[in-house]
């Protein structure tokens, strides 16, 4: 019999497309909490909290982020929508929200969103033009959950062929993981992720989230940008040095 832990950690890459029953039951015996007490703060009835824990019925996308709330579980945990196509728009504002909820220090005074940081992470990187002060926020996404679904997160990537965005933004973790020693623990993963991610390396010239940069600034960053952005054929002036929470 495994145990409630055991199940909770097993296959992200499933888990995060919906809250399997058995992740269900296992979130509320981490919490130690009976059915009873469970099924009251989940505003539920017992029976139906009980046909929920053997799989008889569906748990809904709103029904697992509300249980991950009420059983003290990480966001890495809570669902994800369906895949955004490569460009599809999620609002500035919203975005800002999530990152809030997933305790960004740049958004703490904004109504916080939870969500899952690797659907978070994937929305942002499909973006044609992305906010600077939302793309600043992405390294400290993957420094702060070193644990979330990588395995997901990449094929996501990979499929919307933004691979070289995510390179990018990984290797700007490592660095501040490395040289400024914030997100030590993220090392490992990350340069995991990073080889990875190095096998599908595009050859094909990207901005980071700025389709709309103008040819001069374009030309400009050819010859300017750094060693990590040319590395990954990104035209982006963005450094470590550059975001808020690096010092």
């Amino acid at each position: 019999m495994r145990c409630a832990l055991e199940i909770l950690q097993e296959l992200q890459y499933y888990v995060m497309i919906a809250m399997t029953n058995q992740q269900f039951k296992a979130g509320r015996v981490q919490a130690r909490l009976t059915q009873i007490q469970a099924a009251e703060r989940l505003r539920l009835s017992q029976p139906y909290l009980s046909q929920l824990e053997r799989g008889e019925r569906p748990i809904t996308p709103e029904l697992a982020r509300f249980a991950t709330k009420v059983y003290g579980l990480p966001p890495t945990l809570l669902p994800v929508s369906q895949s955004p196509a490569f460009g599809e728009m999620s609002g500035a504002s919203r975005l800002a929200r999530q990152l809030s909820g997933l305790g960004y220090p740049g958004f703490t005074h904004l109504r916080a969103e939870r969500t899952n940081p690797a659907a978070l992470v994937l929305q942002s990187l499909v973006q044609r033009d992305l906010e600077v002060r939302l793309t600043e926020a992405l390294p400290w996404v993957l420094g702060a959950y070193p644990d979330l679904s990588w395995p997901w997160l990449t094929d996501q990537i990979k499929l919307n062929d933004v691979q070289n965005r995510l390179g990018f933004i990984v290797g700007m973790t490592k660095e501040l993981a490395v040289s400024r020693g914030k997100f030590r623990s993220a090392v490992e993963p990350l340069s995991a992720v990073e080889a990875k991610l190095e096998h599908s390396r595009l050859v094909r010239e990207d901005t980071l989230c700025r389709e709309s940069m103008p040819p001069a600034e374009r030309r400009w960053l050819t010859s300017n940008r750094s060693p990590l952005a040319r590395h990954w054929n990104l035209l982006t002036g963005l450094t470590v040095d550059q975001l808020p929470y690096a010092a």
